[in-house]
Parts: C-alpha cells; structure tokens; sequence
C-alpha cells in the first residue's frame, strides 16, 4: 500500500509515559525531543487538552498565510500504549491530517543514539504507533525513530525501556534525544524528505545506516 506524501508538518507528538517514574527512561525518547524542541522555540506555557500537554509554536513558512505556519506540539498524558486517542483528538480539534504529523518516538531496531527519519509504514510491535495508527485509521504519519537499541543479555524488552538512566547512559540519551530534535525542527521547516536524506544519510549523528 503507497504511502501518501508527507505535507508541511502542523503538529509534532512526542511519545512516552507520564510520572516522575519514567521520566528518564529509554521509552520517553519522544518526551524529551519534544523539549527539546519546546525549550529552543522558546514555549514557557504547555495546556492540558484532549489528554495530552499542548503547546504552539509559530514557523516561518512563506507559502502559509502571513508568511508563519502554527505547530502543535503534543506530548500525551494518557500511557504509551493509548497514545493514539489523545493524538487524533487533538488532529481532529487542529484540523491536521495524518500526512501533517510527526511523531517522535524509541526504537528497539536502530542502533542505540542513531536518529532516523521514515515516512509512514507500520508499527513493528510498538504500541505507541500502534495506537496511532489505530485510532488514525491511516498509516500515513512521519517519524522520527529514536534508536535505543536492543536490550543487553534476556534483559526483557519492558525492564529496558522503562529502566531509570543513570549517568553514562542518561548522558549519552541525552545527547541522542537532541538530535532527534534536531532531526523534527529540520522535519518541521525544509520537510520531511529533506529532513529523511539529510538525517539518514549520515550527515548527522555517526553516519551508521
């Protein structure tokens, strides 16, 4: 099934789990690009809405009316695994269609601190995007992968991804959840295609594909 062409991106859904618990935990990858990218736009306010925290953000963008394009960034406050009902209330309220959606979230098969960028596609087991696309009812939303890797020795995937950082590795995270939100702000103002043969082709990051 073709996957529809990504449009100028209008909302931005990072993905993870609510609470102190989990706030410095591989599955929060998608929290933390989000503010990233809410710290460097300059958001001082999020609001709770549709059950999630929302805040707006304004992009130049020449073709939009008045030369400035609203991004919504959303950060659901429901669990993981119910990201989706948040998500497309909140596409409904913004009037955003899927191809209009970037979310960003962890990622089991991409090397650990490697950023990728994918248009579409399926969920590959993870329940945020199943979700997503569950509620959507479309596939056709843009990604940005955070890659967490795979979990050392029978570690079980669940105790990895919820597992609290500590030093190193939360240096390291840290680091690799800039980049993703490097990856989204290139996504949000030159489009996801450039942003995809920008970001997976090594020209950040360490270059591995």
């Amino acid at each position: 099934m073709a996957t529809a062409q990504p449009l100028p991106i209008r909302m931005v859904a990072g993905l993870g789990n609510p609470g102190d618990e989990y706030a410095d935990t591989r599955h929060n990858a998608g929290f933390k690009a989000v503010d990233v990218l809410a710290s460097q736009a300059g958001v001082s306010y999020w609001k709770n809405q549709a059950g999630a925290e929302v805040a707006l953000i304004n992009v130049n963008d020449p073709e939009a009316e008045g030369g400035k394009r609203e991004v919504v960034l959303v950060k659901p406050q429901s669990y993981m695994n119910t990201s989706g009902g948040p998500i497309s209330k909140l596409c409904a309220q913004y009037k955003v269609k899927p191809e209009e959606l970037l979310v960003i979230h962890d990622e089991l098969d991409i090397p650990a601190g490697d950023v990728r960028v994918k248009v579409g596609g399926g969920h590959a087991g993870h329940n945020g995007l199943r979700s997503i696309i569950d509620k959507l009812g479309s596939r056709d939303f843009s990604r940005i992968r955070a890659g967490i890797g795979d979990p050392p020795g029978r570690m079980p995937v669940a105790d990895f991804v919820l597992k609290q950082l500590r030093s190193r590795e939360a240096e390291d995270f840290a680091v690799m959840t800039s980049q993703a939100a490097e990856a989204a702000a290139l996504a949000i103002t030159r489009g996801v295609v450039f942003a995809r043969d920008h970001v997976n082709g090594g020209a950040s990051g360490n270059g591995k594909h």
